[in-house]
Formats: C-alpha cells, structure tokens, sequence
C-alpha cells in the first residue's frame, strides 16, 4: 500500500512488481482491492502491477458533487507521472473500462494495450442518466447497504464462493456515499465511445461474465466487433465481475494478452 498526492487529492495505490506496467482500475462502487488476485499473479510473472484506488473510492480522497470520467482519468495520468511511468497497458472494469475508453480519448499514445472488462462503450440514454442521477441521490440519503445488499447477486452470480460475495458486498459496503454518487453523476454525462473504437491503434483484449446483466455479452461484442483485431473471451460461471468470481479463468485470458505483446 502507497499514498502520493495528485494535484488537490491523496491517492491510494498498489505497485508491486518490476517490468512493463500494467495498470488497473476497479469499477464502481469498489476499490482496488478487487485485483488482489491480478496484482498477486502478475507481479510474479514480470509485470509491475499498479492498482489505484479512484478518487471518492478506498483510501483516496472523497470529493462531493459530481466526478466525470475525464477526470479520473487526468487522476491516472498523474499518478503515473509521479511514478515514472510513460507508457503501460491499461484495464478496467464497468465503470474502470469506460476510465480506460476516456484515457484512450485523452492520451492514446500512452497505452500499449487495452483491457476492457464488463464494460460498456454507448453513451447513456436518458432513462438510464436519470437512473444514475436518482441512484447517487438514493446513496447520500441511504447510505450503501440497501443499494450493496440489492445489487449484490448482480455483480456476482448466486453461485458465487461466499469468500468473493463477502469481498464484493464488503467493497460495496465500505465506499464513501458521496464518492460513489459523485461518479454516478459524472458517469451520466459521459460521451459515447462507439465511434472512437475503429481508431484504436493498439491491441486490446475485451472480457465478459456470460452471465453479466450490467453489461451484458453483446455489449462486449460490439466493442469486440468495432475494434480492430480485437480478442473476445467470454467467461462461464460469472457475471459482472469474473476476474473475482473466475479468477483462473480470466487470468488465463489475461495472460495470453499480455505474452502476445
């Protein structure tokens, strides 16, 4: 665990390993504790692993209001400067894979390779920004239990190990209200992705639960389908977080992406 002090923030973050960086970044409501197993696999096999935890998210600084992609995105890059990192592979997962997308947007020629995980590239429709918006504002008055404990058997299936249901409900449970409603609000405002796809320039690896309703297999085709020379690896037994629920099987996906570059 490392703390560095990004502009007006203090970022938590993973760095284990030596060798070319691959960096990742969790989804929502979560923190980075959710690549524990992808930070311990790949460390050990050549790779430095850099997990940050998002602004409003683990131990990184909570601001209220509203938090769009662009800046958590501006967030990594810092990051990475004060590491001395200039170029990396980059992951995430939902809302880390849309961060992954803005990054490309922002400065594609940084990355080496995309990992794209449980994510969607549209931008949102109107029924689906209100469904955000309302959200943020049913997790200020709340709190995250009621939302954690309803979501839960979404983010990983039923069958799930009770070990990874307790980490993800946990993970849940522990983020910040106003942190996880600053990024829902600024997530509904998010652009659309779809046509930046064909222009991707470098490899890129998109991952799916076959059984994610978040973000379900064809949205993960469309971006496989749009990006060129994409790879496409669906896992089974899983739904919107393999990498926690399937972890021998995405790291095996992983793994083979990353050998190929």
């Amino acid at each position: 665990m490392a703390m560095a002090i990004i502009d007006d923030i203090t970022v938590g973050y993973d760095d284990e390993g030596t060798g070319d960086a691959l960096v990742l970044v969790h989804g929502h409501p979560f923190d980075r504790s959710m690549w524990r197993p992808q930070v311990a696999r790949f460390s050990r096999a050549g790779w430095r692993v850099i997990a940050p935890d998002l602004r409003g998210y683990g131990e990184s600084t909570v601001v209220p209001g509203k938090t769009t992609l662009d800046v958590f995105a501006r967030d990594i890059a810092g990051l990475l400067d004060r590491l001395g990192v200039e170029r990396f592979v980059l992951g995430g997962l939902s809302m880390g894979g849309q961060i992954v997308l803005e990054c490309h947007r922002l400065f594609a020629h940084r990355l080496r390779g995309l990992v794209l995980a449980d994510t969607s590239a549209p931008a949102d429709g109107d029924e689906q920004r209100a469904w955000r918006v309302s959200t943020a504002e049913r997790l200020v008055a709340e709190g995250m239990g009621p939302y954690a404990e309803e979501v839960l058997y979404k983010m990983v299936s039923p069958g799930a190990p009770p070990e990874v249901a307790a980490h993800v409900l946990g993970m849940m449970r522990g983020t910040d209200p106003e942190g996880a409603a600053a990024a829902l609000r600024g997530r509904a405002e998010r652009p659309d992705y779809v046509a930046m796809l064909a222009g991707v320039a470098v490899p890129a690896l998109v991952v799916v639960g076959a059984d994610d309703e978040f973000t379900p297999v064809a949205e993960a085709r469309l971006m496989s389908d749009a990006i060129p020379e994409a790879a496409l690896v669906v896992v089974e037994g899983a739904a919107h977080m393999p990498n926690l629920e399937r972890p021998a099987d995405f790291d095996e996906a992983l793994a083979a992406f990353l050998k190929s570059l």
